[in-house]
């Protein structure tokens, strides 16, 4: 598990999210940045942020199990959005995702992402323990 933490003289997260995070033993895997699609590829949410969040989170935890990971083994996330004044329902959704100690997080408010129906993005690295590793080829 990536070892998230604050500290003092620094201000403290508002969020779902810690001022940074120890990179653990293991193998770290950098995940693309996700969107809001399901499997088939077709745009789940259309105009509401908290739906398109936890679509993106249960993508990233699927590919984080093809390779025997879980949500605790994220060490960071990179948050793109087209909307930051939606930042309360996407951490209500987050909680739902992430324990203690969160992950570092950066979020970025884009003007568009390739799709103007997607309204979020995330991208990840998270470290996985060798001994959990598996192969995503089966």
């Amino acid at each position: 598990m990536a070892q998230g933490f604050n500290v003092k003289g620094v201000v403290e997260p508002f969020g779902i999210f810690s001022s940074a995070a120890w990179h653990p033993p293991g193998r770290a895997l950098h995940i693309s940045g996700h969107v809001s699609q399901d499997a088939d590829g077709q745009t789940v949410g259309r105009g509401d942020m908290a739906v398109q969040t936890r679509q993106v989170l249960d993508n990233i935890r699927s590919v984080l199990a093809s390779v025997g990971g879980t949500m605790d083994d994220i060490a960071k996330v990179t948050v793109f959005v087209t909307d930051v004044g939606r930042i309360d329902e996407i951490h209500e959704v987050r909680a739902e995702f992430f324990t203690k100690p969160y992950p570092a997080s950066t979020l970025v408010q884009v003007a568009q992402l390739i799709d103007p129906d997607w309204m979020i993005e995330i991208e990840a690295v998270a470290v996985i323990p060798e001994e959990r590793i598996k192969n995503p080829f089966g």
